[in-house]
């Protein structure tokens, strides 16, 4: 319905319910004034869906009542066998049990998301895992620096030490002794980490802007952060064209792969053979359909100033936890570094659909529940560094960076004000003399 008519539609119901000729209630007539307008911002809202999946129809009934007698049954065996004299270890224990409820509750109350495989259920519980990651970060957000890092002591006692920063910088000449050197489990880590972003943003084009983008943070950035102070043969030659070339074109190839694959969905009773129901069954594990991401940035303004936000977005999901694993003195190679990209990387695949959804489809008002979440976890991260940064890094920012960032943003605002602003004028004129010769 377009918003003309559902303007058209809310007038008529106010007038029909001022007038009170229908027999009801002030407070009936209210209501149901206030239940039409809901219906009417939903259908505003992101639309991914319209039914459930019917395959493996036990698992789409509610469950609530199990749910909850097998999450007291645990709660009851963990109350009443574990050790009650160990404070820290029944800190744990019930810290574990707040966020088990939580993401729990979130299963059961949370909305849908744009994702149905391999059930919608998992979505909102990672929709819950989102909102305690962001409940946790504003907790920390109030800390100082000090308990900041104690906190992390909390989670291994190992931590809450200096941390030796190595920069990749010191041997530069292009020999394969140098180049041998610099490689160790990070080159692995840059290709699975573009490999994943190229399944969250699918466009090449899109994936290799930010690659070049997040070298150039590095180069920007280097004054600050002694490991991103590396090599140029490291820059260009290692990264970008070996590792991160190498997970954007796998993450795409199996892009394509989903976008060719034919969705032919059957119950597993349907299916006769073993092989073939347990085919299926691993298929619950892949999408149940694929949309492409075409991002078009120059087609109009709002799809420029969207397609910046994003690439801005992902790039302060990549520099975040650089900058949080040096604050907060937490090792590169620590269980908690890998939790928290691998926990970015699930909230960013509805995220991302979520964007694409508002960012492209002009009948969508509403930001997805995923989007709205991740965009507020992103900016409390970087309030945490703002705060935590305070007395870390004195040394200002080369005159060269401010130089090269400044010239990026008045190209950017030229060509944003050229292609929207001037380029539509001067087509006015010509578009009017062509209608006057057709006359």
């Amino acid at each position: 319905m377009s918003s003309t008519g559902e303007q058209q539609s809310s007038a008529e119901l106010d007038g029909r319910l001022r007038n009170g000729k229908d027999g009801l209630s002030l407070f009936q007539r209210r209501a149901i004034a206030a239940s039409e307008r809901l219906q009417m911002a939903r259908r505003s809202s992101p639309k991914f869906h319209e039914s459930n999946d019917p395959t493996l129809e036990f698992f789409y009934h509610p469950r609530t009542l199990s749910v909850l007698s097998v999450l007291l049954a645990g709660f009851l065996y963990v109350a009443l066998y574990i050790d009650p004299s160990n404070d820290m270890l029944n800190t744990k224990w019930g810290l574990v049990a707040l966020c088990s409820v939580f993401v729990v509750v979130s299963v059961v109350l949370f909305r849908d998301g744009p994702f149905i495989r391999p059930h919608p259920a998992f979505w909102r519980g990672v929709l819950g895992l989102n909102v305690l990651y962001e409940m946790f970060l504003v907790f920390l957000l109030f800390q100082s620096k000090q308990t900041g890092r104690q906190i992390m002591t909390f989670f291994d006692p190992s931590l809450g030490v200096v941390l030796p920063e190595r920069s990749y910088g010191d041997k530069c000449a292009l020999t394969w002794a140098n180049v041998s050197d610099g490689i160790d489990i990070f080159v692995l880590a840059h290709s699975v980490g573009w490999f994943a972003k190229a399944l969250i943003i699918r466009n090449h084009t899109m994936c290799w802007i930010l690659s070049i983008a997040f070298e150039l943070s590095e180069y920007s950035l280097a004054h600050h952060l002694p490991n991103f102070n590396e090599c140029w043969w490291d820059h260009w030659i290692l990264d970008v064209l070996t590792c991160n070339w190498l997970g954007i074109y796998v993450g795409m190839k199996w892009c394509e792969h989903f976008k060719m694959k034919t969705y032919t969905w059957h119950g597993i009773r349907q299916i006769q053979s073993i092989k073939g129901k347990i085919s299926r069954a691993g298929a619950q594990f892949t999408p149940h359909s694929w949309t492409v991401y075409e991002w078009a940035p120059t087609r109009r303004f709002k799809n420029f100033a969207g397609f910046i936000l994003f690439a801005v977005l992902i790039l302060l999901a990549e520099l975040n936890v650089f900058y949080l694993k040096s604050l907060l003195w937490i090792p590169p190679e620590h269980p908690l570094v890998i939790a928290r990209l691998s926990l970015l990387f699930l909230f960013s695949l509805p995220s991302a659909r979520e964007y694409y959804e508002y960012y492209s489809n002009p009948l969508c008002k509403r930001m997805g529940a995923h989007c709205w979440m991740l965009i507020a976890t992103l900016l409390t991260e970087l309030l945490i560094i703002v705060k935590f940064a305070r007395g870390e890094f004195t040394e200002p920012f080369p005159t060269s960076v401010i130089l090269f960032w400044s010239l990026v943003i008045c190209a950017i605002a030229g060509f944003s004000l050229w292609r929207f602003v001037v380029v539509p004028r001067l087509k006015q004129p010509l578009s009017r003399t062509n209608h006057m010769k057709a006359h």
